[in-house]
C-alpha cells in the first residue's frame, strides 16, 4: 500500500489525507452504528491522530456511551457525512476512529475483527475466521 492515500466526505467539501495503515478495522455492529450507517453494521479504521489530515470545515456531535465515556464525532457540515469518531476524555490515547468512505483505494479496509456482535442483526452472517467480540474491545496505542 502506498500512502498518502486520499478520502472525502459525500460532498468533497472536506477531505482527508492518510498517511500510514490503520491500527486496526472493525465492523461495528451496536445499535448505534446500524443507526449511523443505515446498515447492519459500520466500518471504522483506527489510526493515530496524527496520521490522517483534514482539509474543509467539520462539525462536531456528542452523545454518552455504553461505557460511560462520551462519544463524540466530527461529520461534515453541509452533507452530514460522519467523518470521525473519538472520546474528548481519552486525550493519553490520541486516537481516532475515521469512517473512511470516498477513498481512492479501499482494499485497506477490509474489517479485521467485528465487534459488537451481540447486537448484530439476526440475518446477517458473520465471515468465516474473522475475529469476533460480544462488545466492544479496547484497542491499543
Amino acid at each position: 500500500m502506498t500512502y498518502p492515500i486520499s478520502g472525502s466526505c459525500q460532498c468533497g467539501q472536506l477531505t482527508y489525507q492518510i498517511k500510514q495503515a490503520p491500527l486496526v478495522v472493525m465492523a461495528c455492529h451496536c445499535k448505534e452504528c446500524q443507526k449511523l450507517s443505515t446498515s447492519p453494521f459500520s466500518v471504522t479504521a483506527v489510526f493515530p491522530t496524527d496520521a490522517v489530515e483534514f482539509q474543509g470545515e467539520l462539525k462536531e456531535w456528542t452523545r454518552p456511551a455504553d461505557s460511560g465515556n462520551q462519544n463524540s464525532a466530527k461529520f461534515c457540515p453541509e452533507c452530514g457525512n460522519r467523518v470521525y469518531h473519538f472520546n474528548p476524555a481519552d486525550l493519553s490515547s490520541i486516537k481516532l476512529k475515521l469512517k473512511p468512505t470516498e477513498l481512492e483505494d479501499d482494499a485497506l479496509f477490509e474489517p479485521t475483527a467485528h465487534v459488537w456482535v451481540s447486537e448484530k442483526q439476526s440475518w446477517y452472517q458473520l465471515p468465516e475466521g474473522v475475529t469476533t467480540f460480544d462488545k466492544q474491545p479496547e484497542i491499543k496505542k
